[in-house]
């Protein structure tokens, strides 16, 4: 079966664990809403698939300690080590984040950061960290 769709939500959550076991199996899963469909992924897989469509940081050593930032984002951080600088990236991320989810999700110039959101949204911070350092685990995408 190379798709599973449900047509209404009382469809889909009587068959539910078929629904997640097919997006587990990296199946297109779908649930129809009223007017909208939603579809149903696995998170490492999208974690994954996001962390090699999102732009990384850029690293500058600057005045004896470090700076992270994301071009064209108002995303920063700053440590006296490269290792600190990573800690602060991550809770700035977090924190953009929680902001895109508040209230930056409307406004037109953060609107096409969903993706870049998703990504910490479903990443630990090791994952992060891993990421931001340019580790994308590739081996993910081999998951039976």
């Amino acid at each position: 079966m190379p798709a599973v769709h449900y047509d209404s939500y009382t469809d889909a959550r009587a068959h539910f664990k078929d629904l997640l076991d097919a997006a587990e199996r990296g199946m297109v899963a779908t649930v129809r809403r009223d007017s909208g469909r939603a579809a149903v992924v696995d998170a490492e897989r999208l974690r994954h698939y996001l962390a090699q469509l999102c732009p990384g940081a850029e690293a500058v050593a600057e005045d004896g300690g470090w700076s992270l930032f994301f071009p064209g984002l108002p995303i920063a951080a700053d440590g006296a080590t490269f290792d600190a600088a990573l800690t602060d990236m991550i809770c700035a991320l977090r924190e953009y984040a929680e902001d895109w989810h508040d209230h930056l999700s409307t406004a037109p110039n953060h609107q096409s950061n969903w993706g870049l959101v998703q990504l910490v949204g479903i990443s630990d911070d090791a994952q992060l960290r891993n990421w931001l350092v340019g580790d994308h685990e590739p081996a993910a995408l081999t998951k039976a």
